[in-house]
């Protein structure tokens, strides 16, 4: 008998690196690989940490629509994410184990040069056949945060996504809804990620660009603080 956790074990035995691998073929470099100051800092790299194989823990309210809900469920997923555009889009695989069984979700991220704003959608077999409204934001340093209008149960809310880089091989995404036009928020999904393998050896270039932006906006806060 499948259950989740035996999804998950299979799903993570033999990972060592991209499930993206054979469609890359002899590919040795990453597509964005080169000096770190020579990439573009205008937020397109900002994803470019997510790429590779990732172990996620997941905390979900049970009913999402609810805002009274306070009943809480955890699982485990595992998720992959690649690259498109020449950087300029990504495109993620979620395989979730949830308690009523296995589920996937996938999400479609796009960044605008002229805004500096990324695009963000999401499916899932849940609502097959369906893209969610995107949310859009930009990163701040190590943390982003995307928002968008939407609905949930015939009723129309506002979805925020946050995301928080702590390293090379930790993160977090979380999930809140407004049922009061942004008056205050729920929290209804939180997504703990930690890294199983990298997309491409090599890169390391890429990895690095993010701490470099970081130390970047740390001096420009510092200089407007004297």
């Amino acid at each position: 008998m499948t259950t989740p956790e035996n999804l998950i074990d299979d799903l993570t035995d033999d990972l060592t690196g991209d499930p993206t691998d054979d469609l890359t073929g002899d590919l040795t470099g990453d597509p964005t690989d080169g000096p770190t100051d020579d990439l573009i800092d205008d937020g397109r790299h900002d994803f470019d940490f997510l790429a590779g194989t990732w172990h996620v823990r997941h905390r979900k309210l049970a009913d999402m629509a609810d805002p009274e809900c306070r009943e809480w469920v955890e699982f485990d997923g595992v998720h992959w994410l690649r690259q498109t555009l020449g950087g300029l889009g990504n495109v993620d695989n979620q395989t979730l184990a949830m308690p009523n069984g296995a589920h996937e979700g996938m999400s479609l991220r796009l960044f605008d040069p002229e805004t500096r704003l990324w695009n963000i959608w999401w499916a899932a077999t849940g609502n097959p056949g369906h893209l969610e409204p995107p949310v859009s934001g930009r990163w701040d340093g190590t943390h982003g945060e995307f928002r968008g209008p939407d609905s949930v149960g015939g009723k129309p809310i506002e979805v925020r996504f946050t995301w928080d880089v702590f390293d090379a091989d930790t993160a977090r995404w979380e999930q809140a809804f407004s049922f009061d036009e942004g008056d205050s928020w729920v929290h209804n999904w939180r997504m703990s990620f930690t890294r199983v393998s990298y997309a491409v050896q090599g890169s390391a270039e890429v990895r690095s660009a993010r701490s470099v932006r970081s130390v970047r906006s740390a001096d420009r806060v510092s200089g407007l603080r004297g």
